[in-house]
């Protein structure tokens, strides 16, 4: 493994193949799974693949800003929530990029309209990524890519 990286309890993240440019994201530890905001999930076949289109609102408070995705679909499973609940949810990869940083995670979708992170990166994503967490702070790496949505920000 490389060098560890530095992060804060939350930061900008952007998802390049998804075509999300920025999105805020917890670093949740306590969380093994990652999970992304979603609604509108439609699965689909094409040349033998399963795949997903799905919609989100990558800012929150803001729906009207909303990103059509498509993923190939690489599992199903029941993940339990905080709460306990358990949910059949969708999985995807896709690569996240951190400052200069680029890897794959997995991550499952699911509705987070109610919550105040649109990604949450759990631990399996924190050490594919070889990030350390440092409680204490928050955007280590900068909130610049933040700015993506100023042209629909007023």
């Amino acid at each position: 493994m490389g060098k560890e990286q530095i992060i804060g309890w939350k930061e900008w993240i952007c998802l390049p193949e998804l075509q999300i440019p920025a999105i805020k994201a917890k670093v949740d530890t306590g969380a093994r799974t990652s999970a992304l905001h979603t609604f509108y999930l439609e699965k689909f076949s094409r040349k033998g693949k399963d795949l997903v289109k799905f919609h989100i609102h990558p800012l929150q408070k803001r729906t009207d800003i909303i990103i059509e995705c498509e993923s190939e679909i690489v599992d199903k499973r029941i993940v339990k929530d905080s709460g306990g609940h358990e949910e059949e949810r969708i999985f995807i990869q896709t690569p996240v990029l951190l400052n200069d940083k680029k890897w794959d995670i997995e991550v499952s979708l699911t509705s987070r309209e109610n919550m105040l992170f649109r990604l949450l990166l759990g631990r399996t994503a924190q050490v594919s990524g070889n990030l350390l967490v440092d409680p204490a702070k928050k955007y280590i790496t900068g909130n610049a890519i933040a700015h993506s949505y100023k042209e629909f920000i007023k």
